[in-house]
């Protein structure tokens, strides 16, 4: 009950978190992850909240090998999740949180990539600090919490993890979702889980296809629900 509170809590369920930016609450819509929350933690509904769960004790059970990492935390929701279940379990492992903590880069409001995304830089941009910040609300930072802020083509090469048994890819956009699998998927230990959270974005879509073919990954894909997908390393 703690793990599902937690969820809950991190969606805005509790308190009836208004959608940005009209102001309106939609339970529906807050459970399957398609509006935009004022306050809440995370945007993932409550489907793509379970499958992080249940991922993880799947990896827990089976000892598969490796730390947690989050690319794309926005206000670390998901994160904070990865961080509550292991320390439900007690588990000798790290979680990461890879982001720039300032928004898209400037050449995808450039481009346009999405419409009208300059209106609402605020809305996307969360500091480090704020996001530190929210952990600590549940009473979960501590040193298992590893903070990656930064680009994700200058900070992925770099990064200190041997291996992983949970990648999350939250990044939207194709070169992001290019550089998160090019640089992580090799550290992700037999056994582990791929998620991917914006295969219904096309540039999103298009990279994860990209690299599976190029790779050779025959895994099936399984769909979590309309927007995300997950795989398991054989």
């Amino acid at each position: 009950m703690y793990l599902e509170l937690l969820k809950r809590t991190l969606a805005g369920l509790i308190y009836e978190d208004d959608r940005y930016p009209d102001g309106k609450f939609d339970f529906n819509l807050r459970v399957e992850g398609r509006d935009w929350p004022s306050k809440a933690h995370t945007m993932l509904g409550m489907k793509r909240l379970n499958n992080i769960q249940e991922c993880i004790e799947s990896v827990i059970k089976d000892k598969v090998p490796g730390d947690f990492i989050e690319c794309g935390a926005w206000r670390g929701g998901g994160a904070i999740l990865m961080q509550g279940v292991r320390e439900y379990y007690n588990e000798d492992r790290d979680v990461w949180v890879a982001d720039s903590f300032n928004g898209f880069p400037p050449s995808v409001i450039e481009k346009k990539v999405y419409k009208n995304l300059d209106n609402h830089r605020d809305y996307h941009c969360v500091s480090i600090d704020d996001v530190r910040s929210n952990f600590s609300k549940y009473n979960l930072l501590n040193d298992h919490v590893k903070f990656v802020p930064g680009w994700l083509g200058e900070t992925l090469p770099c990064i200190s993890i041997s291996k992983l048994a949970l990648l999350h890819c939250d990044v939207d956009l194709y070169p992001s979702v290019k550089c998160v699998l090019n640089y992580l998927y090799p550290k992700l230990s037999p056994g582990g889980y791929c998620i991917i959270d914006d295969y219904n974005l096309i540039g999103c879509r298009q990279a994860v296809n990209h690299y599976r073919a190029r790779r050779g990954i025959t895994e099936p894909m399984l769909p979590v629900d309309w927007a995300g997908v997950y795989w398991r390393k054989s």
